[in-house]
């Protein structure tokens, strides 16, 4: 219940602070522009300081805090946006002041809702399966149902009460938030009491060179300079680990399904509207790639227990490739409608492949990373999913008309290409083959028995030190399988 209650306030404030800030400041795209674009690099800049913390602190009071201060950062957004939608400040300056402050809580929500996914998705969900991989996939897929049932419902629920009122919808999403916070902080206290693993400390090994907080310092200057360079080292260390980890090429793979404009987000939303789709069949589109998206949580669970997850990942993404490319060559064949019409309905079929390979790829992650590493590496997979997510808003402000479509839809589909060789190298160098090429065509003739001249006496060949009776016992199966097959003759004719 605290998960549901996390993801689906997340979702909500995330869908809906964007039509708020729409609503607010009509004619323009540059605040919402601006919000989403600071929002992504705030996780992007700040992400391995989270994963540090994540694997440093206790794994109770990181929850906790991630719930706490993620609550508050949208009950003082919503106020904001209450004071903006209801023209109580009608100053520009004090206007302009609390958009900067919006940004600025956007970021800290980014950031906590980060380390609240990390740490519940990636380790909790690690520890509580314990060495049961079933157990494991099942909590992989179920806490799958769960965003993807929250990224269906929650925008649509905000949506449907923001048109009718954008106050009442602000009013809404507070209330939700405010009054959730007291199921989630008692509710993930409960899970954390009935793990006994849960409790167990992480062993770290902290770096030489870490500058001690007692160590006296000349300047401010100096304090600002060693704080910084700390943070650096802190990046370039993580990053270091992170490429260097056996497990890299996955993960990396699964982040560069970021960059794409194949979904039903607003890049794609906006193609469909200006070629003639209304409100009502995109939402109908939504609704059915959803159920596409969730059958995926249901079929990679059993992919994963008869071939297991590295060669059921590659399975998914060779099937979204397929999807993909199909798609994109009929996109660019035919006519606009007939075009977005195939388009949407390639989409469609590829998301069963691409969530597949996001649970193959995390019950892959999570089974190769070690548990003191957990938050850093998952931190900084989310840090390069919003960079690439980034380069997909880049690659639509680019090619903005809706006529040059086909070419970030192009782009998107070589992405998913490139991620499958990627983890198609990883599968290679892990199990040594792609293919069991001896089960798909056999590299030896089976033997057919050849009749012996009577007259041509045989000695079976047997080893020099075998025992007398096993030497006579041996001797004897030429004959005893002559007679078999006379045997078999005779019944034939």
């Amino acid at each position: 219940m605290s998960h549901f209650l996390s993801t689906w306030n997340s979702r909500v404030f995330e869908f809906g602070a964007i039509l708020f800030i729409a609503s607010i400041f009509p004619g323009t795209l540059l605040p919402a522009s601006l919000y989403a674009l600071v929002r992504a690099a705030s996780a992007i800049c700040f992400a391995p300081a989270v994963g540090h913390y994540i694997d440093t602190g206790n794994r109770l009071a990181v929850v906790r805090f991630s719930i706490v201060v993620q609550r508050a950062a949208v009950a003082v957004s919503c106020l904001c946006f209450w004071a903006l939608a209801t023209n109580s400040l009608i100053i520009p300056r004090v206007q302009s002041m609390i958009l900067v402050l919006l940004v600025f809580l956007a970021c800290v929500e980014k950031l906590c809702s980060i380390m609240n996914l990390v740490a519940v998705e990636r380790d909790w969900v690690v520890v509580i399966a314990g060495p049961n991989n079933p157990g494991l996939k099942i909590l992989n897929s179920q806490m799958r149902r769960i965003d993807l049932f929250c990224k269906l419902a929650g925008p649509l629920a905000i949506a449907l009460i923001e048109g009718v009122s954008t106050t009442m919808a602000i009013l809404v999403t507070l209330g939700l938030n405010v009054s959730s916070v007291i199921v989630e902080y008692y509710g993930i206290a409960k899970v954390y009491r009935m793990v006994p693993a849960l409790h167990e400390p992480r062993s770290h090994v902290l770096s030489s060179d870490t500058p001690e907080r007692n160590q006296p310092v000349a300047s401010v200057v100096r304090r600002t300079f060693v704080h910084l360079s700390s943070w650096f080292r802190l990046n370039y260390e993580a990053l270091s680990s992170y490429i260097c980890h056996p497990v890299f090429l996955p993960s990396i793979a699964l982040s560069l399904l970021y960059f794409t404009v194949l979904n039903f987000s607003g890049q794609m939303v906006t193609y469909l509207l200006s070629v003639g789709y209304s409100a009502t069949h995109i939402a109908l589109i939504r609704t059915i790639s959803v159920a596409f998206e969730i059958s995926a949580t249901w079929l990679a669970p059993l992919a994963m227990n008869r071939v297991g997850p590295i060669r059921a990942g590659l399975w998914f993404i060779s099937w979204q490739g397929i999807c993909v490319t199909g798609t994109v060559t009929f996109f660019w064949r035919a006519q606009p409608l007939v075009a977005a019409s195939g388009l949407v309905a390639g989409v469609i079929t590829s998301r069963v492949g691409l969530w597949g390979f996001d649970l193959c790829a995390q019950m892959v992650i999570q089974e190769g990373v070690e548990s003191d590493f957990r938050g850093s590496f998952s931190s900084l997979e989310a840090s390069f999913q919003n960079a690439f997510e980034l380069c997909s808003y880049a690659l639509t402000i680019i090619f903005a008309r809706p006529d040059q479509f086909r070419y970030p839809v192009s782009m998107s589909s070589v992405v998913v290409l490139v991620a499958g060789g990627l983890y198609a190298l990883f599968v290679r160098k892990r199990r040594g083959h792609l293919l069991h090429l001896s089960a798909c065509m056999p590299l030896e003739h089976p033997t057919v028995a050849v009749p012996r001249p009577r007259n041509v006496e045989t000695t079976p060949h047997y080893p020099q030190n075998t025992k007398p009776e096993l030497a006579r016992a041996h001797m004897r199966r030429p004959l005893q399988h002559v007679m078999e097959r006379a045997s078999m003759h005779c019944v034939r004719g």
